[in-house]
């Protein structure tokens, strides 16, 4: 049994993976998600500050939920989110898809396994000459 403190109460719990927050953390967290994506849809237009100050949530949790692709905004939201490796507008994530696509192509040819060459069979010369058989 491996036995942590959560991140967030500081309650011991039975940690299995993944982030060190208990159960009832994780249920509270996902309320907060939930609130923050309705509040979201219903003020397309606001700015990341005001979501976290009429959802009592912190900026880095709904950043967080941004780069983990759980949350989306508009293209005409005042939240304007750009591309870790080209700096283009996107709307949700740390990449947009021409990246993305760039990446897991370069990642696919890095793993690839190596395709065997095709050999020719080779052909043999014959010599001129005698041949004798065996009687």
């Amino acid at each position: 049994m491996n036995l942590r403190n959560c991140a967030r109460c500081g309650k011991m719990f039975n940690y299995i993976g993944g982030q060190p927050i208990c159960d009832p953390c994780k249920k509270a967290i996902e309320e907060d998600f939930q609130k923050v994506k309705q509040y979201i849809v219903d003020n397309p237009r606001a700015g990341l500050k005001q979501i976290a100050e009429d959802n009592q949530v912190t900026t880095k949790q709904i950043q967080q939920w941004i780069r983990e692709e759980r949350l989306m905004f508009t293209s005409d939201s005042p939240i304007q989110l750009q591309c870790e490796n080209c700096g283009q507008l996107i709307q949700t994530g740390r990449f947009c898809a021409k990246c993305k696509g760039s990446m897991a192509n370069n990642l696919n040819q890095t793993f690839a396994k190596p395709q065997p060459q095709i050999q020719q069979p080779v052909k043999k010369e014959q010599k001129a000459g005698m041949r004798f058989l065996d009687t």
